[in-house]
């Protein structure tokens, strides 16, 4: 198996900056301003130099050296508003970097959030949940670091570097390109450690995520764990994967110190260079005492930003890391995709159209698909609209899965679905949304109110809107035994609540849509007895004058049902009514013993 080849780091700021636009909006001229800022650091080793040469020996008399005072003060006065004015420069350049880089990164968040929203339900549970939440907060946030400080040493040192190099040609070009040659080198050095720190930062990264999703897992599943007392158990997971994560970091943080070292002995060792060279050549080589001075002045300028950098580039691999890792997942690829050119369903009937339809997941990595790994393999059927129609199987016949095509949260892999003549891929997703909702197994509510967990799906709604919804699925008499009404807080993802009464939450936002097509993925399974009396009035009413295809888990939902989908093994074994199904042979009637049996020794 090849492996994926990682993306330098040039390659990945060229991404990273087509893939937020924002970043380079007024680039150049925030660039302008950072030179100008920065020709203030050489303002003082030329007042120097100027001094020494003219200051000090255009008065000499005799033996004696005097001061010419006025010109001396000239230049400071004139050296002290330039100062001022690269001051200003300076300090727009980085107000000018902070909100853009700000900006860009709030576009980051918003383009990553978004993306995420949109991939299918595969690709999220090919991600751990922990990190994905990484990418949006936590690398994210590494960029932000680096803006504040580590892009902020690029953009002044950069400008300083090329300013202080172009003042060193001017007075002596033989010793700049000296100064130069000597700090090549480092170059070199940094290109080679820059290798290693990216492996290093891409592992401290991978660690991360791994670090956030095992404690995402260990603090939602606190109550499973309190039942089992085995938080010690996977306490140990977390803490393995600190352990991991530190090590990596560790690693990564002593490639990086190996750098900062590094940029104090070149900066020595060009300075005793200039020196040297600078006395052994001697007056007679044009170079003046003061132009001397005024060179060793500017080297150590030159020299300075080259230790700043080494210092902030472990920072940049680290953010170079996590920009990788966010291009990573806005290169998924959105799916189930939108409709290019979206079909209208007209006013014919919305009957659901199942053609040939095979369905396989995605192949991990190393794994062979075969004919037999297909989820779903060849199935068709046509449901008129209207009908209630129950799904049923062994765990594991792909049930789940068909509810999940017939929703659109993923697409077959081969065959068409079709509502209403049109294919799924071809209706406009809102409008999809619209005419048909889901009802899942375990449904999301958020930690609000019930109100706020109601009024998402319809904005507009008015507090007495959501009231009349309870009334509509006849769950009125629940509603007033609620504490505080609408008010009333359900918890985090819903935990104040019983299941049986988040699954009654659903149902209500689902009719305040008020679909055509409505889908439940074992809406009444682990619920109690007067829960489920509640649910099965509530769908009774919810189901009149719609299309309801329920995944069942309980064969009491197919006994109601008009018709009974039978899946084995992904593939469809048996359709018709309850009846006809109960009295003939086949896996059905075999199912539907079982229950009873089991229902009959129950009571």
């Amino acid at each position: 198996m090849t492996t994926p080849r990682v993306a330098g780091t040039l390659e990945t700021l060229s991404r990273g900056v087509h893939a937020v636009p924002s970043l380079r909006q007024g680039i150049g001229f925030t660039l302008l301003l950072a030179m100008i800022g920065a020709s203030g650091r050489v303002v003082v080793p030329v007042v120097i130099q100027q001094a020494i040469d003219h200051g000090l020996q255009r008065s000499i008399r005799g033996s004696a050296q005097t001061v010419d005072v006025a010109l001396v003060v000239k230049m400071c006065l004139g050296a002290a508003i330039y100062l001022v004015i690269a001051s200003i420069a300076q300090r727009t350049a980085v107000s000018r970097l902070g909100q853009r880089s700000e900006s860009a990164l709030f576009d980051l968040r918003v383009k990553l959030f978004q993306h995420i929203h949109q991939l299918s339900l595969e690709d999220h549970n090919d991600e751990q949940r922990g990190s994905l939440v990484a990418r949006v907060t936590s690398d994210v946030e590494t960029l932000s670091q680096f803006f504040s400080w580590g892009g902020l040493a690029y953009l002044l040192n950069g400008a300083l570097m090329i300013i202080v190099a172009c003042v060193m040609l001017v007075y002596d070009w033989s010793l700049a390109l000296l100064v130069i040659f000597i700090s090549a080198p480092l170059v070199y050095v940094l290109r080679r450690v820059q290798a290693r720190l990216i492996t290093a930062y891409d592992g401290s990264r991978l660690a991360n995520a791994d670090l956030l999703g095992n404690t995402a897992e260990l603090v939602t599943g606190a109550e499973t764990l309190h039942a089992y007392s085995a938080g010690a158990i996977f306490g140990v997971r977390v803490k393995k994967s600190s352990k991991i994560r530190g090590d990596k970091q560790t690693k990564a943080t002593l490639i990086g110190a190996l750098l900062f070292p590094s940029g104090e002995i070149f900066g020595a060792i060009a300075v005793s260079a200039v020196v040297f060279v600078g006395l052994w050549r001697g007056s007679s080589s044009g170079l003046t005492a003061g132009a001397l001075v005024g060179f060793i002045f500017l080297t150590y300028r030159f020299l300075e930003p080259i230790a700043e950098l080494t210092e902030v580039l472990d920072q940049t691999q680290t953010a170079v890391s996590g920009m990788r890792r966010i291009l990573g997942i806005l290169s998924i690829p959105a799916g189930p995709p939108p409709a290019e050119f979206p079909i209208e369903i007209g006013d014919q009937p919305l009957d659901i159209k199942i053609n040939n339809v095979t369905f396989f997941y995605r192949p991990r990595d190393g794994e062979v698909r075969g004919e037999n790994s297909a989820v779903l393999s060849r199935i068709n059927c046509v449901i008129q609209f209207g009908t209630q129609v129950a799904v049923v199987g062994e765990t594991g016949s792909g049930k789940t899965t068909l509810g999940r095509l017939l929703s659109r949260f993923s697409d077959p892999t081969s065959g068409m679905i079709s509502i209403g003549g049109v294919p799924l891929n071809r209706i406009d997703n809102e409008a999809l949304r619209e005419l048909l909702v889901v009802v899942p197994q375990e449904p999301f509510l958020f930690s609000d109110t019930i109100a706020a967990n109601l009024r998402f799906v319809l904005p507009q709604a008015s507090d007495q809107n959501l009231i009349d919804a309870f009334t509509n699925v006849d769950l009125q008499d629940w509603f007033s035994s609620l504490p505080a009404g609408l008010e009333t807080m359900v918890g985090q993802r819903g935990s104040q609540l019983s299941a049986g009464e988040r699954q009654l939450v659903a149902l209500v936002r689902a009719s305040l849509i008020n679909p055509s097509i409505l889908i439940l993925d074992e809406a009444t399974s682990s619920v109690d007895a007067s829960t489920e009396v509640r649910l099965t009035r509530a769908l009774d009413k919810l189901s009149r004058g719609r299309t309801t295809i329920s995944i069942a888990h309980r064969l009491s939902t197919a006994v109601r049902a008009d018709r009974v989908l039978v899946l084995d093994s992904g593939l469809l074994v048996q359709d018709g009514s309850h009846d006809e199904l109960v009295g003939a042979p086949g896996l059905y009637s075999e199912m539907y013993k079982s229950w009873e049996s089991s229902h009959n020794t129950s009571d």
